[in-house]
């Protein structure tokens, strides 16, 4: 299973990447949207992608409207891991395509609850630590 995690925080990359590692989850990073849509074309589709809001060169709301306008990704589930929390933004985000925010901080246990709630493939014996 492939995921892919778009943040331009190395920091937040290496989080989400040991939560995702720990589900059993290969993953690919991007540094920002048109990092990661390169990342789309050369690697083997995704289940997922844990995606920023605010990143340079395309933020993760530009990268979602790609993505659903891609019929080859239609099964990909679009996690937005954001400090965006104002309603508006939210309801831009929802109709862009995402199926689920998780809002910073976080804790992995809220992460796998949202990944749960939209049919993510997680383990349930994970044993996981408050960021």
């Amino acid at each position: 299973m492939n995921a892919l995690v778009v943040d331009d925080s190395r920091a937040m990359r290496k989080i989400l990447r040991s939560i995702l590692l720990d589900l059993g989850y290969q993953i690919i990073e991007a540094e920002h949207g048109l990092d990661a849509i390169e990342k789309l074309k050369e690697n083997d589709p995704f289940e997922i992608a844990l995606v920023d809001w605010n990143m340079p060169e395309m933020n993760g709301l530009e990268f979602v409207q790609h993505v659903r306008e891609n019929s080859d990704h239609d099964n990909m589930k679009l996690v937005m891991v954001t400090t965006e929390t104002e309603p508006d933004r939210m309801v831009k985000a929802l109709m862009a395509g995402v199926d689920e925010f998780v809002m910073k901080p976080f804790t992995p246990e809220i992460l796998i609850d949202k990944l749960r709630l939209i049919g993510v493939s997680v383990n349930a014996g994970n044993q996981c630590e408050e960021l």
